[in-house]
């Protein structure tokens, strides 16, 4: 049975809209979805979804391989101005969902290619580049973030920045800092779409968390008589 204050998602993130209409949605204490202001004046509505653990708690989700491609276009082209001033030599993007930004951002910061790093284990792949990896929708344990070697010499001496859809535990992003770095880059920063909670920063420690840039916060939420509110 789904947890109180949620519904299907099928209709989210298909439009971005004014502020007039989000002024409707405005809380806490959200129904069933959260507004969340973008840089340029607009607002996305996110979709509350209950933790299958405890489902009294819950995040606001961003799935962006459902959203509408022009609200990705425009998210990604916003992370593309946070990321413009980091001057970084290649992007990097992360499995599963920032494989749907990384590209866009990468060409809007006027780059011909980006490396993606990936789930999925090639047979020529060596194990000595990848890392173990845990995450809030990704729970059990044995995935693997894997570089495929080939991709070494564009990495080595070079300026790079990480992208990916959303960062929550911190986990993820984390690891492929540390491969990226053991590759022999220069982690210049990461940018997600949603910077989900502030677990995030803990987990990547004071001078990564500093140099982690999102279009739009997103909270956690647990559930009130009236509603969700915000929880940390």
């Amino acid at each position: 049975m789904p947890a109180p204050h949620t519904e299907a998602t099928t209709d989210y993130w298909q439009t971005l809209i004014g502020a007039d209409e989000a002024a409707g949605l405005q809380g806490p204490p959200w129904r069933l979805g959260v507004p969340v202001p973008l840089p340029d004046g607009r607002f996305l509505v996110l979709p509350i979804r209950a933790l299958a653990a405890e489902p009294r708690h819950a995040v606001a989700s961003l799935i962006c391989n459902h959203a509408a491609l022009d609200v990705v276009d425009a998210l990604s082209a916003m992370l593309a101005q946070t990321l413009r001033p980091l001057q970084a030599d290649l992007v990097v993007g992360l499995p599963t969902l920032g494989l749907a930004v990384a590209p866009l951002v990468a060409r809007a910061l006027g780059h011909t290619r980006y490396a993606p790093m990936g789930y999925s284990r090639k047979y020529w792949y060596d194990e000595a580049w990848s890392v173990p990896v845990q995450s809030i929708t990704s729970p059990q344990p044995g995935k693997r973030l894997y570089l495929d070697p080939n991709l070494l010499p564009l990495l080595r001496g070079r300026r790079v920045v990480i992208v990916d859809d959303a960062v929550s535990t911190g986990t993820t992003l984390g690891s492929a800092w540390t491969l990226l770095e053991q590759c022999g880059a220069a982690v210049a920063g990461a940018g997600v779409l949603m910077r989900q909670g502030r677990r995030w920063e803990r987990a990547l420690g004071p001078d990564r968390a500093a140099r982690v840039t999102g279009v739009f916060d997103s909270p956690l939420l647990a559930l009130s008589d009236a509603g969700w509110v915000p929880r940390e």
